[in-house]
């Protein structure tokens, strides 16, 4: 059988139908939350930067600066900052002296939230030489507060406290343990 070239040309329109019609229904077995899922993996990592440092300040004063090592700005639903490899938080005095430094092996920070979550080997000194150490921290910059429901101790110059959750200033010179387990004196050596 011989095709003129009009039967030609639509024999092979209608000769691939068949397949498409089947690639384009077997495309449409995934669900929603499966292609969000895929969408939102693709759109995960947008920044990526090294030895970052950034400053807030009030009225062009530095109030406060963060370092990180390695920071990754995450595009999610809520974007947020993680310092994967530690973060340094210094806050300032409007004199610009140190008054406090917090540090920490990871942190993140939830983006128009003004909340920073630190974690593993938390670590704030103030100008009086005081240490809180914690395995996780939370600074609330529109409250001023820093506060952690773990574990804390805090090491004076005459005694170690130990408990379960605090809240401070900021700045970390006003602090109460919710839950004191101990207290332990330390004796100066004369000898020194």
């Amino acid at each position: 059988m011989i095709l003129s070239d009009d039967k030609w040309r639509l024999s092979r329109f209608f000769l691939p139908l068949p397949f498409l019609l089947l690639l384009l229904l077997s495309a449409c077995s995934n669900d929603l939350g499966e292609a969000k899922l895929i969408t939102s993996r693709a759109n995960v990592n947008i920044e990526k930067g090294k030895e970052v440092e950034i400053k807030y300040t009030e009225n062009g004063i530095p109030r406060i600066k963060a370092f990180g090592h390695t920071v990754t700005r995450f595009s999610a639903q809520k974007p947020y900052l993680e310092f994967s490899d530690g973060i340094i938080l210094r806050f300032y005095t409007l004199s610009g002296e140190v008054e406090n430094t917090l540090t920490a092996k990871y942190a993140t920070m939830v983006e128009n939230s003004n909340e920073m979550t630190a974690r593993d080997s938390v670590v704030v000194i103030n100008q009086k030489g005081e240490r809180l150490d914690t395995d996780e921290l939370i600074w609330d910059e529109d409250r001023k507060i820093i506060y952690s429901n773990s574990f804390v101790r805090i090491s004076t110059g005459d005694e170690i406290i130990l408990g379960k959750g605090m809240t401070a200033n900021q700045n970390f010179s006003d602090y109460v343990i919710k839950s004191i387990s101990g207290k332990i004196k330390v004796k100066t050596s004369g000898l020194e």
